[in-house]
């Protein structure tokens, strides 16, 4: 539905700059720029222009544009005014634009409008923000792919297919008395097939691009004085923990944002895994576990003068279905030490020794996204949608190989278009959409 107010933003970021930017988007946006300007203003153009207050004094001059609806990022009337980059002057221009009949925008607003008006879908929305706050090279390619809509193109193409499944089930169902039985037609089990196959392919490139956009979360695990602050201090290149020969010296999570490789990450020194029975210990183990479970990788320091304890193995044990590595810490007290692997790693702070090979395996295949022309910047919630579609998908063919009742694969294949609809927008709640776009700057 066209919105029938006007909305106002600074589009610039607070601070003294060169040049600063008010953007106006509504019915109202030529009316309002025309009486700053005291002027007529032409689509498609650039125009030097003075903009006046309600006295008719210059409040200053610079560039004013005009978009004409359905031709602007929002879809409708859009002026854009540049002037010199002084927070004094952008607010009283802010103010001036207001008196003639706009309103703040909300954060987000003009990105809203944008999807509101068919200009743009979710993905393409959410990656507007995320290319504004990437935090690598590699963040910012992805960004850009999916803000041209690549992620947005392979979610129709799989969703077109997954309709037309259904189609024609749905048909099979209509004519369920007639002689031919079309749901026992094998190719519908390879069109099954190949959904979750491309569904897949797709799961994991927006793995990635969660990656890229929050950080690979890394949980750094294992008994007191294992050697996990030692290890965080030297992947954030300075003392951000406190490490003494004292056991359970760390009690809370103690966290970093740091980049290897192009690769953003969060790196989670945790305290020391024991049974205590002092409650802020305990507090912090239970908060370690949390912190554990949560992480993308886990890396299980151990002491390498000590070796595996039964203590360890407990802990190996916990975390038999995460993704966890066996890290030898004081490689530099051994007098000699095992070949480096996948398995086990032994690693020196001090020294360095090994450390080279832990980042490539904290990395792995990730380190290549700067060179990667196909990642596409993706978010939690859509992988948590793919995951949903996946298996939904999956039951649908199940179903089909053991008693192929269609009305149940054609609620299975409407479940999964659901799912996939979410990402896009074309099925969303005023909650989620509340909840995207305001986290978005205000004037974007």
């Amino acid at each position: 539905m066209p919105a029938t107010d006007t909305i106002a933003a600074i589009a610039t970021p607070p601070g003294v700059g060169g040049i600063g930017i008010v953007r106006v988007s509504g019915p109202l946006a030529l009316k309002i720029g025309e009486s700053l300007t005291d002027s007529s203003l032409q689509k498609k153009r650039v125009q030097f222009r003075k903009f006046y207050d309600s006295e008719a004094s210059p409040i200053d001059h610079g560039l004013c544009l005009y978009f004409q609806t359905p031709n602007s990022f929002t879809g409708e009337d859009v002026v854009e005014i540049q002037v010199h980059g002084g927070p004094v002057l952008l607010d009283m221009l802010l103010e001036r634009v207001c008196e003639l009949g706009a309103r703040l925008a909300r954060a987000g607003e003009f990105s809203e409008r944008a999807f509101l008006n068919g200009k743009i879908d979710l993905t393409q929305a959410e990656a507007i923000a995320d290319l504004i706050e990437s935090g690598s090279r590699a963040a910012a390619k992805a960004a850009i792919r999916s803000l041209e809509g690549q992620f947005s193109t392979q979610i129709h193409q799989l969703r077109d297919e997954i309709v037309e499944l259904r189609a024609y089930i749905e048909a099979a169902l209509d004519f369920a008395e007639e002689e031919i039985d079309f749901l026992a037609d094998a190719t519908l089990g390879e069109r099954l097939d190949s959904c979750l196959a491309t569904l897949g392919g797709i799961l994991a490139q927006a793995e990635h691009g969660r990656v890229l956009n929050e950080g690979l979360s890394v949980a750094l695990a294992g008994l007191p004085n294992a050697g996990k602050s030692s290890l965080l201090n030297y992947l954030a290149g300075y003392d951000a923990a406190i490490v003494t020969e004292i056991p359970g010296t760390t009690r809370d999570v103690v966290r970093e944002q740091i980049s290897l490789k192009g690769i953003p990450l969060r790196i989670n020194d945790t305290a020391g895994l024991r049974d205590s029975d002092h409650p802020v210990e305990k507090e912090g183990v239970r908060r370690a576990w949390e912190e554990i479970h949560k992480a993308d990788t886990v890396l299980v320091l151990i002491d390498a003068l000590v070796g595996i304890t039964e203590e360890d193995r407990c802990i190996i044990e916990r975390l038999k279905t995460s993704n966890y590595h066996l890290v030898y810490s004081k490689r530099d007290l051994l007098t000699s030490a095992p070949s480096n692997s996948n398995d086990a790693l032994y690693i020196s702070t001090k020294t360095g020794e090994g450390m080279e090979d832990l980042i490539t395996l904290i990395t792995g295949e990730l380190s290549d996204y700067n060179q990667d022309n196909r990642t596409i910047m993706a978010r939690r919630r859509h992988v948590d949608a793919l995951i949903r579609a996946r298996d939904s998908l999956a039951q649908a063919l199940q179903i089909f190989h053991s008693s192929c009742a269609g009305e149940l694969i054609a609620e299975e294949l409407r479940e999964a278009q659901q799912h996939l609809n979410e990402i896009t927008g074309e099925f969303s709640t005023e909650d989620l959409l509340g909840e995207i776009f305001s986290k978005f700057c205000v004037g974007k």
